[in-house]
């Protein structure tokens, strides 16, 4: 049974630390503040075991800048030392350090996690404890059939003075985010013979049946020759040789009596179920792990089944998923082929590895002309160059807007899930990159050295109705994806905080 993680606000009595372990998190000078202890007291010595004189020489012994866990009493207490080091690219709170520190001391038993940060530091702190938590999606005949809990309770550090511990309201809405990047990493770690795109499906009308505490949320899917009958060449051309066929679903959410100038947001996710790559078939070390290009589907998924829980007065809520699988068939699409986008343009296709723009494209068209978004983000695992551009903990942004750059940016520091702009400059890279002869544009570009993320984004934008004037924001998170062979759940705390649900 996969480990609940809950956020509370008072860690419930416990007999011994026997029965439930403890983890006190932060900085030594957070760890140092006045009054910590006696707000750790719970998690660490339920009955006693540590005494605040004890806790004082372990957290006097730590490193004031290294990233170090140290016990206290055997598995069972323990402090984790976070760094302070940190330049203005990176994230303060340092989430990249905590699952080295803590997933030890969380594995098969219950523990409590104690974060011990100013304010500013909570959510990503949160996301990487959610992170650190055990696996998920198993399959192992050996896996432990146990339920274990994770508590996470929330001690505000200010004037270095512990001031207190953070309410219900924080606590419900990360415990509901928790459950989105749980859903995520589920979602993507499972098997493609199992998670295809009929259990997707599932999945996407179990959410929609699901209750919301204010509103509704309604779903439509549009599949198989529905898809090619409606204009969506680039989603149909891409999963039509598939033994499942390729869906676009469309989950909204309205408030109750949601605000006069509640604006429509749509996040669009790239649900590849399985990326054989096509007839540009992938090499034998480069098909697996491409059960993982439905990534971006996951996170809004993930994102979406928190948001509706949460809740917000202020806008209208829709997620797209783009589901397909790039399969080999004696009817898949080929190299050569022209094939007519849901936008009218037509795309000389020369890559069939580079279907998730296609999806995309139509996909974000759909939200659009259709939905009428004010506000369309999509998340994809879409290039290989992503990586090169910027790394394995910065997503890549493409965005059309200045102020919502910056605000991605701003949210990915604040949750950990960290973004860097790439160069935003279609006029250059759609002329340069993808020219055809017989077509409006090719799939992929011929240059690969030029700026090949940023090209791939734009292929999405350039499919968007000319009179479309609202912000697009394009994530490429094919490195962030997952991590040692096991999802992360990324994406989801970005969507939620870019958007102000938590």
């Amino acid at each position: 049974m996969p480990t609940v993680v809950r956020f509370v606000g008072e860690i419930p009595p416990a007999a011994s630390l026997k029965g439930r372990g403890g983890v006190v998190l932060g900085t030594k000078a957070s760890l140092t503040a006045t009054n910590v202890f006696q707000y750790c007291k719970a998690a660490i010595s339920p009955a006693g075991e540590v005494s605040e004189t004890d806790f004082d020489d372990a957290v006097g012994s730590l490193d004031s800048d290294s990233a170090e866990h140290l016990p206290i009493v055997g598995k069972w207490a323990s402090v984790a030392c976070l760094p302070v080091t940190c330049s203005r690219n990176n994230c303060s709170a340092r989430p990249d350090t905590v699952k080295a520190l803590i997933k030890g001391a969380l594995k098969k038993k219950n523990s409590v996690v104690v974060i011990v940060a100013p304010k500013e530091h909570f959510l990503a702190l949160a996301a990487a404890v959610i992170r650190s938590a055990p696996a998920v999606y198993s399959l192992k005949t050996s896996a432990d059939e146990t339920q274990y809990e994770i508590l996470v309770t929330l001690v505000e550090i200010s004037a270095h003075k512990a001031v207190g511990v953070f309410g219900d309201d924080l606590c419900h809405s990360l415990t509901l985010a928790a459950q989105g990047i749980r859903l995520a990493q589920r979602l993507v770690d499972a098997p493609p013979n199992i998670m295809h795109t009929d259990a997707m499906l599932e999945e996407c009308y179990a959410l929609a049946a699901c209750p919301v505490p204010d509103g509704k949320v309604s779903i439509k899917v549009i599949r198989g020759e529905e898809l090619r009958d409606q204009g969506f060449g680039g989603l149909w051309n891409v999963g039509m040789a598939a033994p499942k066929p390729p869906a676009l679903v469309i989950l909204s959410y309205d408030p109750t009596d949601a605000t006069a100038d509640a604006k429509t947001i749509c996040w669009v996710g790239k649900g590849i179920i399985y990326d054989t790559g096509g007839l540009s078939i992938k090499s034998k070390s480069g098909m697996p792990s491409m059960k993982r290009d439905m990534g971006g589907s996951a996170a809004v998924l993930g994102a979406f089944s928190a948001a509706t829980q949460i809740g917000s007065k202020d806008k209208k809520l829709r997620a797209v998923l783009c589901l397909a699988e790039n399969s080999v068939d004696s009817i898949a699409f080929r190299p050569d082929d022209i094939i007519t986008m849901r936008s009218g343009k037509t795309c000389e296709v020369n890559n069939t590895d580079a279907e998730g723009r296609l999806v995309l494209a139509d996909g974000c068209h759909y939200a659009a002309d259709v939905l009428k978004a004010d506000v369309i983000i999509d998340m994809a695992t879409l290039t290989g160059a992503q990586v090169t551009a910027t790394g394995k903990k910065h997503a890549l942004l493409l965005c059309n807007d200045v102020a919502w750059e910056q605000l991605a940016v701003a949210s990915g520091l604040t949750t950990g899930d960290m973004v860097f702009p790439a160069i935003y400059c279609p006029e250059l890279f759609m002329d340069q990159a993808f020219t055809s002869q017989v077509a409006d544009f090719k799939n992929s570009a011929d240059d690969r050295s030029n700026a090949l993320a940023s090209c791939a984004g734009h292929f999405i934008e350039a499919n968007l109705p000319k009179d479309y004037n609202g912000p697009w924001i394009h994530v490429d998170m094919a490195a962030q994806v997952a991590e040692a062979e096991l999802a992360t759940g990324w994406g989801v705390m970005l969507f939620l905080r870019l958007f102000n649900y938590v």
